[in-house]
Protein backbone atom coordinates (compact mmCIF):
# COMPACT_ATOMS: atom_id res chain seq x y z
CA UNK A 1 0.00 0.00 0.00
CA UNK A 2 1.05 3.48 -0.64
CA UNK A 3 2.14 5.99 2.19
CA UNK A 4 -0.75 6.88 4.46
CA UNK A 5 -2.09 10.12 3.41
CA UNK A 6 -2.98 12.77 5.99
CA UNK A 7 -6.84 14.07 5.56
CA UNK A 8 -9.70 15.76 7.15
CA UNK A 9 -13.42 15.06 6.45
CA UNK A 10 -14.38 18.70 6.81
CA UNK A 11 -18.48 19.34 6.89
CA UNK A 12 -19.54 16.14 8.15
CA UNK A 13 -23.58 16.84 9.05
CA UNK A 14 -23.57 13.61 11.53
CA UNK A 15 -20.77 10.99 12.35
CA UNK A 16 -21.60 8.08 14.64
CA UNK A 17 -19.66 5.38 16.11
CA UNK A 18 -19.53 2.82 18.98
CA UNK A 19 -17.29 4.60 21.93
CA UNK A 20 -15.66 1.74 23.75
CA UNK A 21 -14.44 4.38 26.32
CA UNK A 22 -17.84 5.30 27.17
CA UNK A 23 -19.15 1.27 26.25
CA UNK A 24 -22.30 3.95 24.23
CA UNK A 25 -23.08 5.04 20.96
CA UNK A 26 -22.16 8.61 20.48
CA UNK A 27 -22.98 10.87 17.30
CA UNK A 28 -21.46 14.08 17.08
CA UNK A 29 -22.91 16.77 14.21
CA UNK A 30 -21.75 19.08 11.79
CA UNK A 31 -17.95 18.23 12.83
CA UNK A 32 -14.20 17.51 11.12
CA UNK A 33 -12.42 14.24 11.09
CA UNK A 34 -8.91 14.14 11.08
CA UNK A 35 -6.87 10.94 9.97
CA UNK A 36 -3.07 10.31 10.41
CA UNK A 37 -1.05 8.05 8.77
CA UNK A 38 -4.81 5.58 8.47
CA UNK A 39 -5.95 6.23 11.64
CA UNK A 40 -8.15 8.82 13.01
CA UNK A 41 -6.64 11.24 14.98
CA UNK A 42 -9.51 13.41 16.51
CA UNK A 43 -13.39 14.08 15.82
CA UNK A 44 -14.21 18.07 16.55
CA UNK A 45 -14.66 21.12 15.32
CA UNK A 46 -12.47 23.59 13.62
CA UNK A 47 -9.11 21.12 13.72
CA UNK A 48 -5.86 21.88 12.25
CA UNK A 49 -5.71 22.04 8.34
CA UNK A 50 -3.86 19.20 6.04
CA UNK A 51 -2.55 19.03 3.01
CA UNK A 52 -5.92 17.12 1.68
CA UNK A 53 -9.42 17.37 2.65
CA UNK A 54 -12.75 15.68 1.98
CA UNK A 55 -15.62 17.83 1.87
CA UNK A 56 -18.30 15.41 3.32
CA UNK A 57 -21.41 18.12 2.31
CA UNK A 58 -23.43 17.51 5.36
CA UNK A 59 -23.78 14.51 5.02
CA UNK A 60 -23.00 10.80 7.20
CA UNK A 61 -20.42 9.43 7.92
CA UNK A 62 -20.26 5.84 9.89
CA UNK A 63 -17.36 3.24 10.53
CA UNK A 64 -16.73 0.49 7.82
CA UNK A 65 -18.91 -2.62 8.34
CA UNK A 66 -16.85 -5.87 10.02
CA UNK A 67 -18.52 -9.07 8.47
CA UNK A 68 -18.36 -11.81 10.59
CA UNK A 69 -19.42 -14.87 8.83
CA UNK A 70 -18.90 -15.35 5.11
CA UNK A 71 -18.22 -18.17 2.52
CA UNK A 72 -16.46 -16.47 -0.13
CA UNK A 73 -14.07 -19.14 -1.49
CA UNK A 74 -16.88 -21.29 -4.17
CA UNK A 75 -16.69 -21.48 -7.95
CA UNK A 76 -20.20 -21.27 -9.36
CA UNK A 77 -23.76 -20.00 -7.87
CA UNK A 78 -26.57 -22.58 -6.87
CA UNK A 79 -29.61 -20.98 -8.43
CA UNK A 80 -30.99 -24.27 -9.69
CA UNK A 81 -31.27 -24.87 -6.32
CA UNK A 82 -33.08 -21.38 -5.62
CA UNK A 83 -35.35 -21.97 -8.65
CA UNK A 84 -35.88 -25.51 -6.34
CA UNK A 85 -37.12 -23.33 -3.25
CA UNK A 86 -39.40 -21.17 -5.27
CA UNK A 87 -40.89 -24.72 -6.34
CA UNK A 88 -41.74 -25.64 -2.65
CA UNK A 89 -38.38 -27.87 -2.08
CA UNK A 90 -36.41 -26.91 1.57
CA UNK A 91 -32.99 -26.44 2.08
CA UNK A 92 -32.67 -29.57 4.26
CA UNK A 93 -34.46 -31.63 1.38
CA UNK A 94 -31.98 -30.08 -1.40
CA UNK A 95 -28.74 -30.98 0.39
CA UNK A 96 -30.37 -34.82 1.23
CA UNK A 97 -31.33 -35.19 -2.42
CA UNK A 98 -27.38 -34.34 -2.87
CA UNK A 99 -27.35 -30.80 -3.20
CA UNK A 100 -26.48 -28.04 -1.00
CA UNK A 101 -23.02 -28.18 0.36
CA UNK A 102 -22.22 -30.88 -1.41
CA UNK A 103 -22.73 -29.53 -4.38
CA UNK A 104 -20.32 -26.82 -4.22
CA UNK A 105 -17.42 -29.09 -3.05
CA UNK A 106 -16.35 -30.84 -6.69
CA UNK A 107 -16.27 -26.71 -8.30
CA UNK A 108 -13.09 -25.92 -5.33
CA UNK A 109 -11.45 -29.36 -5.91
CA UNK A 110 -11.51 -28.85 -9.81
CA UNK A 111 -10.57 -25.46 -9.91
CA UNK A 112 -7.08 -24.16 -9.98
CA UNK A 113 -6.17 -21.36 -7.40
CA UNK A 114 -5.57 -18.57 -9.89
CA UNK A 115 -9.37 -19.33 -10.84
CA UNK A 116 -9.74 -19.35 -7.31
CA UNK A 117 -8.47 -15.72 -6.27
CA UNK A 118 -9.70 -14.45 -9.68
CA UNK A 119 -13.03 -15.13 -8.54
CA UNK A 120 -12.47 -14.35 -4.62
CA UNK A 121 -11.14 -10.80 -5.75
CA UNK A 122 -14.04 -9.63 -7.60
CA UNK A 123 -16.33 -10.56 -4.43
CA UNK A 124 -14.10 -8.74 -2.24
CA UNK A 125 -14.34 -5.75 -4.58
CA UNK A 126 -18.12 -6.09 -4.17
CA UNK A 127 -17.77 -6.48 -0.28
CA UNK A 128 -15.95 -3.39 -0.08
CA UNK A 129 -18.00 -0.81 -2.19
CA UNK A 130 -20.81 -2.16 -0.37
CA UNK A 131 -19.23 -0.14 2.65
CA UNK A 132 -17.57 -3.76 4.59
CA UNK A 133 -13.84 -2.93 5.18
CA UNK A 134 -12.98 -6.04 6.95
CA UNK A 135 -14.77 -9.52 6.15
CA UNK A 136 -13.78 -12.78 8.52
CA UNK A 137 -13.91 -15.87 5.45
CA UNK A 138 -14.27 -19.11 5.65
CA UNK A 139 -12.91 -22.50 3.86
CA UNK A 140 -15.43 -25.37 3.83
CA UNK A 141 -15.77 -26.03 0.15
CA UNK A 142 -13.33 -28.21 -0.88
CA UNK A 143 -13.50 -31.04 2.45
CA UNK A 144 -10.24 -32.87 1.75
CA UNK A 145 -7.19 -31.86 3.22
CA UNK A 146 -5.74 -30.69 -0.19
CA UNK A 147 -9.07 -28.41 -0.99
CA UNK A 148 -9.17 -26.91 2.50
CA UNK A 149 -5.67 -25.84 2.13
CA UNK A 150 -6.04 -24.18 -1.05
CA UNK A 151 -9.05 -21.93 0.00
CA UNK A 152 -6.75 -20.75 2.64
CA UNK A 153 -4.23 -19.94 0.46
CA UNK A 154 -6.76 -18.47 -1.96
CA UNK A 155 -7.80 -15.93 1.37
CA UNK A 156 -4.16 -15.59 2.25
CA UNK A 157 -3.24 -14.29 -1.72
CA UNK A 158 -6.41 -12.31 -1.84
CA UNK A 159 -5.75 -10.35 1.07
CA UNK A 160 -1.79 -9.44 -0.14
CA UNK A 161 -3.59 -7.89 -2.60
CA UNK A 162 -7.17 -6.23 -2.00
CA UNK A 163 -7.67 -3.14 -0.01
CA UNK A 164 -10.05 -5.43 2.68
CA UNK A 165 -8.88 -7.09 5.47
CA UNK A 166 -9.55 -10.47 5.61
CA UNK A 167 -9.94 -12.84 8.30
CA UNK A 168 -9.35 -16.45 7.70
CA UNK A 169 -11.46 -19.46 8.89
CA UNK A 170 -11.02 -23.46 8.57
CA UNK A 171 -14.14 -24.97 8.43
CA UNK A 172 -13.24 -28.19 7.01
CA UNK A 173 -16.24 -29.30 9.60
CA UNK A 174 -18.91 -27.30 6.50
CA UNK A 175 -20.52 -31.03 5.77
CA UNK A 176 -19.86 -34.58 5.72
CA UNK A 177 -18.07 -35.49 2.18
CA UNK A 178 -19.86 -37.68 -0.06
CA UNK A 179 -16.91 -40.14 0.24
CA UNK A 180 -17.22 -40.06 4.12
CA UNK A 181 -20.54 -40.33 4.38
CA UNK A 182 -21.11 -44.44 5.64
CA UNK A 183 -18.16 -43.05 8.04
CA UNK A 184 -18.55 -40.00 9.20
CA UNK A 185 -16.26 -40.41 12.20
CA UNK A 186 -13.53 -41.02 9.91
CA UNK A 187 -13.49 -37.42 8.30
CA UNK A 188 -13.72 -35.87 11.63
CA UNK A 189 -10.81 -37.99 12.27
CA UNK A 190 -9.90 -36.59 9.13
CA UNK A 191 -9.83 -33.39 10.50
CA UNK A 192 -8.07 -33.84 13.65
CA UNK A 193 -5.28 -35.95 12.55
CA UNK A 194 -4.53 -34.21 9.36
CA UNK A 195 -6.41 -31.60 8.40
CA UNK A 196 -6.06 -29.42 11.63
CA UNK A 197 -1.72 -29.93 11.93
CA UNK A 198 -1.90 -29.37 8.12
CA UNK A 199 -3.43 -25.92 8.71
CA UNK A 200 -1.62 -25.12 11.59
CA UNK A 201 1.07 -25.66 9.61
CA UNK A 202 0.27 -23.39 6.83
CA UNK A 203 -0.28 -20.78 9.25
CA UNK A 204 -3.06 -18.96 7.25
CA UNK A 205 -5.99 -19.50 9.41
CA UNK A 206 -7.09 -17.61 13.10
CA UNK A 207 -9.89 -19.53 13.73
CA UNK A 208 -11.94 -22.62 12.92
CA UNK A 209 -15.47 -23.40 12.76
CA UNK A 210 -18.34 -26.23 12.69
CA UNK A 211 -21.30 -26.71 11.56
CA UNK A 212 -22.97 -28.49 13.92
CA UNK A 213 -26.58 -29.18 13.56
CA UNK A 214 -28.34 -32.87 12.14
CA UNK A 215 -27.37 -34.36 9.50
CA UNK A 216 -24.09 -32.47 9.55
CA UNK A 217 -21.38 -32.89 12.87
CA UNK A 218 -22.91 -33.70 16.08
CA UNK A 219 -21.88 -31.95 19.14
CA UNK A 220 -19.68 -34.66 20.31
CA UNK A 221 -17.70 -34.59 16.69
CA UNK A 222 -17.88 -30.95 16.90
CA UNK A 223 -16.42 -30.83 20.37
CA UNK A 224 -13.60 -32.77 19.56
CA UNK A 225 -12.66 -30.92 16.62
CA UNK A 226 -12.81 -27.40 18.63
CA UNK A 227 -11.11 -28.91 21.37
CA UNK A 228 -8.46 -30.33 19.04
CA UNK A 229 -8.01 -27.07 17.29
CA UNK A 230 -7.70 -24.74 20.26
CA UNK A 231 -4.56 -27.05 20.97
CA UNK A 232 -3.48 -25.63 17.61
CA UNK A 233 -4.06 -21.58 18.45
CA UNK A 234 -6.76 -21.05 16.43
CA UNK A 235 -9.97 -19.49 18.07
CA UNK A 236 -13.22 -20.93 18.24
CA UNK A 237 -16.65 -19.93 16.41
CA UNK A 238 -19.71 -22.09 16.29
CA UNK A 239 -22.75 -22.62 13.25
CA UNK A 240 -24.93 -23.38 15.99
CA UNK A 241 -28.71 -24.15 16.18
CA UNK A 242 -29.76 -23.13 12.92
CA UNK A 243 -32.32 -25.46 12.23
CA UNK A 244 -33.08 -27.06 14.90
CA UNK A 245 -32.27 -26.89 18.86
CA UNK A 246 -29.36 -28.97 18.80
CA UNK A 247 -27.56 -27.89 22.00
CA UNK A 248 -24.90 -26.50 19.94
CA UNK A 249 -25.68 -23.08 21.39
CA UNK A 250 -24.62 -24.72 24.56
CA UNK A 251 -21.53 -26.38 23.39
CA UNK A 252 -20.31 -22.86 22.44
CA UNK A 253 -20.76 -21.69 26.01
CA UNK A 254 -18.90 -24.74 27.33
CA UNK A 255 -15.87 -23.77 24.96
CA UNK A 256 -16.44 -20.02 25.48
CA UNK A 257 -16.30 -19.83 21.77
CA UNK A 258 -15.71 -16.04 20.01
CA UNK A 259 -18.74 -16.38 18.23
CA UNK A 260 -21.89 -18.55 18.13
CA UNK A 261 -23.67 -18.21 14.54
CA UNK A 262 -27.11 -18.45 13.46
CA UNK A 263 -29.61 -19.11 16.52
CA UNK A 264 -33.01 -19.45 15.08
CA UNK A 265 -33.40 -22.25 16.96
CA UNK A 266 -32.15 -21.40 19.98
CA UNK A 267 -33.61 -22.72 23.29
CA UNK A 268 -33.88 -20.58 26.69
CA UNK A 269 -31.43 -22.92 28.21
CA UNK A 270 -28.66 -22.23 25.31
CA UNK A 271 -29.62 -18.28 26.18
CA UNK A 272 -28.49 -18.99 29.95
CA UNK A 273 -25.80 -20.58 28.42
CA UNK A 274 -24.21 -18.00 26.67
CA UNK A 275 -25.40 -15.43 28.88
CA UNK A 276 -22.92 -16.41 31.07
CA UNK A 277 -19.60 -17.74 28.72
CA UNK A 278 -18.71 -14.07 27.52
CA UNK A 279 -19.42 -15.85 23.69
CA UNK A 280 -21.31 -13.39 21.35
CA UNK A 281 -24.05 -13.95 19.59
CA UNK A 282 -23.55 -13.84 15.33
CA UNK A 283 -27.19 -13.52 13.54
CA UNK A 284 -27.68 -14.09 10.19
CA UNK A 285 -30.93 -12.51 9.45
CA UNK A 286 -30.27 -12.44 5.48
CA UNK A 287 -30.08 -16.64 5.70
CA UNK A 288 -33.59 -16.66 7.04
CA UNK A 289 -34.72 -14.11 4.38
CA UNK A 290 -33.21 -16.22 1.62
CA UNK A 291 -34.76 -19.47 2.33
CA UNK A 292 -37.97 -18.05 3.04
CA UNK A 293 -38.84 -18.80 6.47
CA UNK A 294 -40.28 -16.73 8.74
CA UNK A 295 -38.62 -17.54 12.15
CA UNK A 296 -36.19 -15.40 12.78
CA UNK A 297 -33.01 -15.73 15.36
CA UNK A 298 -34.81 -14.03 18.73
CA UNK A 299 -32.94 -11.02 19.31
CA UNK A 300 -34.98 -9.46 21.82
CA UNK A 301 -34.16 -12.34 23.76
CA UNK A 302 -30.99 -12.89 23.11
CA UNK A 303 -30.53 -8.86 24.14
CA UNK A 304 -32.31 -8.98 27.65
CA UNK A 305 -29.99 -11.81 28.69
CA UNK A 306 -27.20 -9.48 28.30
CA UNK A 307 -25.38 -11.62 25.37
CA UNK A 308 -23.45 -9.19 22.49
CA UNK A 309 -24.71 -9.29 19.34
CA UNK A 310 -23.06 -9.02 16.04
CA UNK A 311 -24.69 -9.32 12.75
CA UNK A 312 -23.09 -10.07 10.01
CA UNK A 313 -24.45 -11.54 5.71
CA UNK A 314 -23.46 -15.42 5.85
CA UNK A 315 -22.81 -14.93 1.88
CA UNK A 316 -23.04 -18.11 0.39
CA UNK A 317 -23.92 -19.54 -3.10
CA UNK A 318 -26.73 -21.23 -1.24
CA UNK A 319 -28.49 -20.10 1.73
CA UNK A 320 -27.55 -16.43 1.81
CA UNK A 321 -26.14 -14.99 -1.61
CA UNK A 322 -26.06 -11.52 0.28
CA UNK A 323 -23.17 -9.48 0.55
CA UNK A 324 -24.74 -6.13 1.42
CA UNK A 325 -24.35 -5.41 5.39
CA UNK A 326 -26.41 -2.36 5.03
CA UNK A 327 -29.64 -4.98 3.96
CA UNK A 328 -28.77 -6.99 6.73
CA UNK A 329 -29.19 -3.70 9.07
CA UNK A 330 -32.37 -3.17 7.62
CA UNK A 331 -33.35 -6.94 7.66
CA UNK A 332 -32.68 -6.55 11.65
CA UNK A 333 -34.14 -3.35 12.14
CA UNK A 334 -37.86 -4.54 10.33
CA UNK A 335 -37.72 -8.70 11.26
CA UNK A 336 -35.56 -8.87 14.35
CA UNK A 337 -37.09 -5.62 15.85
CA UNK A 338 -33.48 -3.84 16.72
CA UNK A 339 -33.52 -0.58 16.86
CA UNK A 340 -31.17 1.21 14.47
CA UNK A 341 -28.27 2.47 16.89
CA UNK A 342 -28.01 -1.29 17.84
CA UNK A 343 -27.54 -2.13 14.33
CA UNK A 344 -25.01 -0.30 13.40
CA UNK A 345 -22.83 -0.99 16.91
CA UNK A 346 -23.91 -4.67 15.74
CA UNK A 347 -22.31 -4.73 12.19
CA UNK A 348 -19.39 -2.66 13.27
CA UNK A 349 -17.60 -3.19 16.45
CA UNK A 350 -19.70 -6.23 18.07
CA UNK A 351 -18.59 -7.94 14.61
CA UNK A 352 -15.01 -6.57 14.94
CA UNK A 353 -15.01 -7.78 18.89
CA UNK A 354 -15.75 -11.88 17.84
CA UNK A 355 -12.65 -11.51 15.69
CA UNK A 356 -10.41 -10.15 18.14
CA UNK A 357 -9.92 -6.91 16.39
CA UNK A 358 -12.12 -4.46 18.39
CA UNK A 359 -9.29 -2.18 19.60
CA UNK A 360 -8.11 -1.58 15.98
CA UNK A 361 -11.60 -1.67 13.61
CA UNK A 362 -14.97 -1.25 14.20
CA UNK A 363 -15.60 2.22 15.56
CA UNK A 364 -14.43 5.73 14.63
CA UNK A 365 -12.24 6.59 18.21
CA UNK A 366 -9.13 8.72 18.01
CA UNK A 367 -6.36 5.58 17.34
CA UNK A 368 -8.70 3.51 15.50
CA UNK A 369 -7.76 2.57 11.38
CA UNK A 370 -9.33 4.85 9.38
CA UNK A 371 -12.21 2.79 7.76
CA UNK A 372 -14.96 4.43 7.27
CA UNK A 373 -18.29 5.79 5.10
CA UNK A 374 -19.51 8.51 3.65
CA UNK A 375 -22.68 8.04 2.94
CA UNK A 376 -25.14 9.88 0.35
CA UNK A 377 -27.54 10.20 3.01
CA UNK A 378 -28.24 12.68 6.20
CA UNK A 379 -28.98 9.90 9.21
CA UNK A 380 -28.42 6.96 10.56
CA UNK A 381 -31.59 5.65 10.25
CA UNK A 382 -32.02 6.11 6.42
CA UNK A 383 -29.53 3.04 6.23
CA UNK A 384 -32.61 0.51 6.96
CA UNK A 385 -35.25 2.98 5.82
CA UNK A 386 -33.54 2.67 2.23
CA UNK A 387 -33.95 -1.05 2.54
CA UNK A 388 -30.79 -2.04 0.56
CA UNK A 389 -30.71 1.26 -1.59
CA UNK A 390 -29.06 3.41 0.70
CA UNK A 391 -26.17 5.39 -1.08
CA UNK A 392 -22.50 5.16 -0.56
CA UNK A 393 -20.77 8.14 -2.06
CA UNK A 394 -17.25 7.04 -0.84
CA UNK A 395 -15.24 4.11 1.84
CA UNK A 396 -12.01 4.88 2.89
CA UNK A 397 -9.39 2.31 3.99
CA UNK A 398 -6.97 3.35 6.15
CA UNK A 399 -7.63 6.85 5.32
CA UNK A 400 -7.54 5.96 1.56
CA UNK A 401 -10.63 6.56 -0.80
CA UNK A 402 -10.85 3.36 -2.84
Amino acid sequence: MNELPDLTLTHIGSLVSYNPDRNTFQEWKDCECSIQDGKVMSIGKHLPETKKTLDCQGKLVTPGFVDAHTHPVFLHGRETEFLKRLGGASYEEIAAAGGGIQSSIQGVRKASKEELIAIVLRRMDRFLSLGTTTVEAKSGYGLNVESELKSLEVLDRVNEQHPIDIIPTFLGAHSIPAEYTQRPDDYVNLICDEMLPAVADQGVARFCDVFCERGYFSVDQSRKILAKARTFGLGIRLHADEFMDSRSAELAAELKASSADHLMAISDAGIRALSESGTIATLLPGTTFFLGQTSYAPYQRLAKAGIEIALATDFNPGSSHIQSMPFIIALACIYLKMPVEAALISATWVGAKSLGLENRVGHLMPGAQADLILWDLDSLVQIPYSVGNATIRTVLKSGIPV
